[in-house]
């Protein structure tokens, strides 16, 4: 079985997939900028992304009338 990824695989590219997995499981931001070894929470957010995974996670209040 092959991962159909269709980018060429960096390290810089791993760098940004390794951060959004850690959100997306529910790292915290600071966690994540100590192990990336930024100084400013500001270039982490660069490297984490939003997903359509992690947004279908997110429940919205009308779900429950």
């Amino acid at each position: 079985m092959k991962a159909k990824i269709r980018k060429p695989v960096t390290l810089h590219w791993l760098r940004h997939s390794y951060a959004t997995h850690l959100l997306e499981s529910g790292t915290d931001l600071r966690f994540i900028q100590k192990l990336l070894g930024h100084k400013n929470s500001k270039t982490t957010e660069t490297y984490t992304h939003v997903t359509e995974k992690s947004l279908q996670k997110i429940k919205s209040p009308f779900d429950d009338l």
